[in-house]
């Protein structure tokens, strides 16, 4: 097929990162819109989430990660989450760098996504390009009537589920013993341990993943923390 036969559909955010204008160099129609799912549509079934390294360690650390994979599965047969950057900036990025693995082996193994590394944005261009020329994709519209989740308690279930160590049915016990994610969140280790499954080293877990200082707190807050202490 035709480069000039094969067309994408692109979210509007997506126009910054370049990529729209390298997929049109070579002649891929493009469709621009305001998707509420993913970034790219490249078949009718095959929707990319297209995350750099920096965002996709957030969407694991305040839970983003997991409501998007549920609302991918939900709604595409072949979802894929694409990590784009340098994979070396892990270690600089996030303290521990074994939370975010375990994230992303929970995106692979149980939400059946395959997550897909490339270096640059020329490399991400090439990888859409290759997705969408396959020859045995689905037919079918690619736009589809996809209306924003509004559960609040599949949000909390997937925000506790984003902790190190705590799947869905120990979130749902945590939601059982202290009501909301925030009393969660403000809960002390002891409190934490009590919880049927949980236990103090998984606590102890939980905790110092929530009180680290970030690393994407800008040093000018941090210069001005450190004068106020």
């Amino acid at each position: 097929m035709k480069l000039n036969q094969l067309r994408i559909v692109v979210d509007e955010r997506e126009r910054k990162s370049g990529i729209p204008d390298l997929l049109r160099s070579v002649g891929i129609n493009i469709e621009m819109k305001t998707l509420p799912i993913g970034d790219y549509i490249v078949a009718p079934e095959t929707v990319v989430e297209r995350k750099s390294i920096h965002d996709l360690i957030s969407s694991v650390f305040d839970g983003r990660l997991f409501d998007q994979c549920n609302r991918l599965k939900e709604h595409f047969q072949f979802p894929i989450i694409l990590m784009e950057g340098n994979v070396d900036e892990i270690n600089e990025i996030t303290e521990n760098p074994l939370i975010f693995y375990g994230a992303i082996s929970s995106v692979a193994l149980d939400f059946k996504i395959p997550v897909i590394a490339t270096p640059s944005a020329d490399h991400t261009a090439k990888l859409l390009i290759s997705m969408c020329s396959r020859k045995d994709i689905p037919q079918g519209p690619f736009l589809k009537k996809i209306k924003k989740s509004n559960d609040i308690q599949r949000q909390q279930l997937v925000a506790l589920s984003s902790l190190p160590g705590v799947g869905e049915k120990l979130a749902i016990r945590m939601l059982e013993k202290f009501g909301s994610p925030l009393t969660v969140f403000n809960a002390s280790t002891t409190e934490l341990a009590k919880v049927e499954g949980l236990g103090q080293e998984k606590a102890k877990k939980i905790k110092k993943m929530l009180e680290v200082t970030s690393a994407h707190l800008k040093k000018s807050n941090q210069k001005t923390l450190h004068e106020s202490e």
